[in-house]
């Protein structure tokens, strides 16, 4: 019996993979806790068409990504901040600042997915 896996199953497989199952297995278990549907010519044909439109945003995504890369890279920032004594600086730059900063030279991108290495 072929399913489609709804969900990751330990020892079967992956979510969207469509595999072979013994009856009993798939009849009695799988279908009925959601963890899998019937592998029909439709359902097989709607997999195809929801593994194409995730393939889709994928790649918009990551074209995205490169494209915010690419802006980033051509921006130069320079960060102001109190300095005492020998150069030591008073308080930090943290990711928020440095949002902010590439906000103000126009490329949006949030706090969260900025990344400060060497702390």
């Amino acid at each position: 019996m072929e399913v489609i896996l709804k969900q990751d199953v330990e020892n079967l497989g992956f979510v969207f993979d469509v595999v072979n199952v013994k009856p009993g297995y798939g009849r009695n278990y799988l279908i009925p806790k959601g963890l899998a549907e019937l592998a029909t010519p439709s359902a097989k044909k709607q997999l195809n068409e929801t593994l194409e439109a995730r393939a889709a945003e994928e790649k918009a995504n990551i074209d995205a990504a490169n494209e915010l890369i690419e802006k980033i890279k051509a921006v130069e920032l320079k960060i102001s901040a109190k300095v005492g004594e020998g150069d030591k600086l008073f308080g930090s730059v943290n990711n928020g600042d440095i949002a902010e900063a590439l906000k103000a030279k126009g490329v949006q991108i949030e706090k969260k997915h900025i990344k400060i290495s060497g702390t």
